[in-house]
């Protein structure tokens, strides 16, 4: 009897886009589907086994990080690539070493199609609130997949990956949003099995609104062996992605002229004292945006840096945290500069000269902020990282 080919299509794609925060639930539509066959034949093609799981893998720079030999709780895969192997592993194949997996779903058993017939199944699974978010740095990389695994029976098990993004807001791991009281009195009878249910997204929205909106400026004094240099004005310490960072520089004051100035948004990664390759191990800095503008003459100037929505919040984990920074560079004199003079008569004009070359100095400073998530649906809106995949099997 000649065998059937593999015609039985799986196309899995995400209901909610691809950025969740830790504690969602995460909702995927499966799909299976026999296409119809020029043969005569109806004979049906059967799925013995479908299942599916959510796991983060770690891959780490084996220069940078050395991870302690823990060979209970962290699993590698990376041996792992016989096709013809029956057993259910999501991490086959992929590189680095399994940190976190959900426990595993069947989705369906002998599932039996005829030629034009489809079958349409959800997984649903929920993120804990402890699991560690998707991270790309120069050091450690966190990266979380759905897999999906058929098997037809004498045949290889396949594998069907879709990635997706995970965000974690700290804050939130004994928030229940069952547990939400709501205050409003509800007097008309037919509005009692009404009441609203607050969804860990809608507490998650109030934590970072009452976080991140509160208007606290704290100014610094900038000065170096010299004298004054500015005044940095930030108007609030915390800020969500895709915010833009707004601070104002105040040079009224100063004693020592300033010549240009840079501000660079920038991320710290440090590598936990357990896991370094080396004592002197210094952090990596990575830059996202940078404002620079010439000032001589200025008594007073401003900075944005917006945040972009694919960077990662701060956050820690065993191995590494994630910090951020402002970092400031000011070109400052060591001679002083003549004032230009502005005629009393405005109909009457000047041009002021500089000088060809004067001797400078640089002044570096760091200012630590922080970055916390934003609502998964607006990250998804700048994201290219594609919400559905499929195979045959």
């Amino acid at each position: 009897m000649e065998t059937l080919p593999e015609l039985v299509s799986i196309e899995a794609e995400l209901n909610r886009g691809s950025v969740y925060l830790a504690g969602e639930i995460v909702e995927c539509t499966v799909k299976f589907r026999c296409p119809q066959s020029s043969q005569v034949s109806r004979q049906a093609h059967t799925l013995a086994w479908v299942s599916a799981q959510i796991h983060c893998q770690c891959h780490v720079s084996e220069s940078k990080v050395q991870l302690p030999k823990q060979g209970s709780s962290l699993t590698n895969y990376d041996n792992i690539r016989d096709l013809n192997n029956t057993d259910f592993i999501p991490s086959r194949g992929e590189k680095g070493e399994c940190v976190f997996s959900t426990q595993p779903k069947i989705l369906c058993c002998e599932l039996k199609l005829l030629p034009g017939q489809s079958h349409t199944v959800t997984y649903r699974e929920t993120i804990p609130k402890d699991a560690p978010p998707s991270y790309r740095g120069q050091a450690v990389k966190y990266s979380y997949k759905i897999t999906i695994g058929a098997q037809r029976i004498g045949s290889p098990i396949k594998l069907l990956r879709v990635p997706l993004r995970v965000l974690v807001l700290y804050g939130l791991g004994d928030a229940s949003p069952s547990q939400e009281e709501d205050d409003t009195d509800y007097s008309n009878p037919f509005l009692a099995q009404s009441k609203p249910q607050n969804t860990l997204l809608d507490m998650a929205m109030q934590v970072l609104m009452t976080v991140t909106s509160k208007k606290s400026p704290v100014t610094y004094n900038i000065s170096n062996a010299d004298g004054i240099v500015a005044r940095f004005c930030l108007f609030k310490p915390a800020f969500k992605l895709g915010e833009d960072v707004i601070g104002t520089i105040d040079f009224s004051q100063s004693t020592v002229p300033c010549l240009q100035y840079s501000a660079v948004l920038q991320s710290e990664e440090h590598v936990s004292e357990e896991c370094r390759c080396r004592s002197d191990q210094t952090p990596a800095i990575s830059s996202h945006g940078k404002h620079q503008e010439f000032c001589l003459h200025l008594k007073k100037s401003h900075m944005i840096l917006p945040i972009p929505l694919h960077v990662t919040p701060s956050f820690i984990t065993d191995i590494v945290c994630l910090k951020w920074r402002l970092h400031f560079q000011f070109i400052t004199s060591k001679e002083p500069i003549h004032e230009h003079v502005i005629p009393a008569d405005q109909s009457e004009s000047a041009v002021w000269q500089g000088p060809n070359s004067l001797p400078v100095d640089t002044l570096v400073w760091n200012v630590p902020i922080k970055i916390l998530p934003t609502n998964p649906l607006q990250a998804a809106c700048a994201s290219i990282m594609r919400t559905n995949s499929s195979m045959t099997c």
